[in-house]
């Protein structure tokens, strides 16, 4: 049994190391998103920043306008700053293009929004929307390090401004033989509306409402099980008062 115990154990631990490994190498690597789940004022900047950029061509069909009131906006303000083409409060938050242009402009249809977050991850997308550069080689005229070969042009670039990708040719380290492209940098070409810390802030707040628009309903739900848990504690130490004192007298 013991035996047994250990070669799982071993398989385990190799299994982690392969994975790690295979994480480094598989592509650029992923920066640490600031958690603003619990900011309103993060939230409803990133709803801004979404219905402005992303809602253009991407959807978000499990949300509803009405439901950004959870995060303090009145429906005043929904309607003023996040509706534009005629859509109701309660309307879903379907996007405007064709399936047909969507083929002929990027190839595919655009994917829904509704939950990349918790599809992708937090960290990817922080990195994603924020390493977009310059790229004529590519049919849109952008690339990204954290989608290589992307087909997305960089919507936010009057934000950030114009960057390219520094890349300088090094040996490989596994084969003497070979050079691999390794990336140095990015060189701002011109500069945008936002300074650097700027634009990964916002990009901080747009990745902190895709997180909320995954499950709206998440800070209700972490909320309510702290109350569960104190209830459970307070329950757990009224149960072993009982039942020492029930057992007290019998030996």
């Amino acid at each position: 049994m013991k035996k047994l115990l250990w070669k799982l154990l071993g398989s385990l631990a190799l299994v982690a190391t392969m994975g790690s490994v295979q994480a480094a190498g598989g592509g650029h690597p992923l920066d640490s998103a600031p958690n603003r789940v619990n900011s309103e004022a993060a939230l409803q900047h990133g709803a801004k920043l979404f219905v402005n950029y992303c809602l253009n061509c991407h959807g978000a069909v499990s949300m509803r306008y009405n439901r950004l009131r959870d995060i303090g906006l009145t429906d005043e303000q929904i309607k003023q700053n996040l509706l534009f083409s005629g859509e109701k409060i309660g309307d879903l938050m379907n996007v405007s293009i064709s399936p047909k242009d969507a083929k002929a402009w990027f190839g595919a249809m655009p994917p829904d929004l509704s939950v990349i977050a918790r599809a992708k991850g937090p960290d990817y997308l922080y990195t994603y929307l924020r390493t977009f550069y310059k790229d004529d080689t590519k049919a849109t005229g952008w690339n990204n390090l954290a989608f290589p070969s992307v087909g997305m042009p960089h919507v936010m670039w009057e934000l950030q401004g114009i960057r390219t990708a520094k890349y300088v040719d090094e040996k490989d380290p596994h084969d003497a033989t070979k050079t691999i492209h390794v990336f140095k940098g990015f060189e701002q070409v011109t500069p945008g509306k936002l300074k650097p810390q700027e634009f990964d802030d916002a990009m901080g707040d747009l990745v902190a409402y895709l997180q909320w628009m995954g499950e709206p309903a998440q800070l209700d739900r972490k909320r309510l099980g702290v109350w569960v848990l104190m209830f459970l504690a307070v329950f757990t130490v009224l149960a072993w008062g009982l039942n020492k004192s029930y057992w007290k007298d019998i030996h």
